[in-house]
């Protein structure tokens, strides 16, 4: 199982916003923390903010942060908003795909990945990851 760099960028965005809850954070803040490009970070935060999990300030002193606890924030669910497609395999012009069992398999397997995702928040990475405290922050750009 592979998630796509949009959903990644997109749990980089939350982790990063619930090390800074008192805050609000500007994209490019968050790009450069993580070395991301500012215009595809624009596209997941609105995604986020669209969705529930962000909220956003216009304007000068403006930026996003957390729109509610992240606690409150399960990652099964973000992973599901986050992903366009969950095909593992493109079974669409596979010979087999009327006889095959495989598809239900990688079903069971997926079913599995995501149950586990279900189980943790975002505050129980929050809880268990020192080194986000480390990645560079610079408040003045905000």
């Amino acid at each position: 199982m592979r998630l796509t760099r949009h959903t990644d960028y997109g749990l980089r965005v939350l982790l990063y916003l619930g090390e800074h809850p008192e805050r609000h954070c500007s994209i490019a803040e968050i790009a450069a923390a993580h070395a991301i490009s500012k215009n595809h970070l624009m596209k997941i935060v609105h995604q986020l903010v669209t969705a529930g999990y962000l909220r956003s300030i216009r304007g000068r002193t403006g930026g996003v942060a957390l729109a509610r606890p992240a606690a409150a924030m399960n990652l099964g669910a973000i992973v599901r908003l986050m992903e366009c497609d969950f095909d593992i395999v493109d079974c669409s012009s596979c010979r087999l795909a009327g006889h095959c069992t495989l598809r239900g398999v990688l079903g069971g397997a997926l079913n599995a990945f995501l149950a586990h995702l279900d189980r943790f928040t975002l505050d129980d990475l929050l809880a268990n990851s020192p080194l986000l405290k480390h990645l560079p922050s610079d408040a003045s750009q905000t």
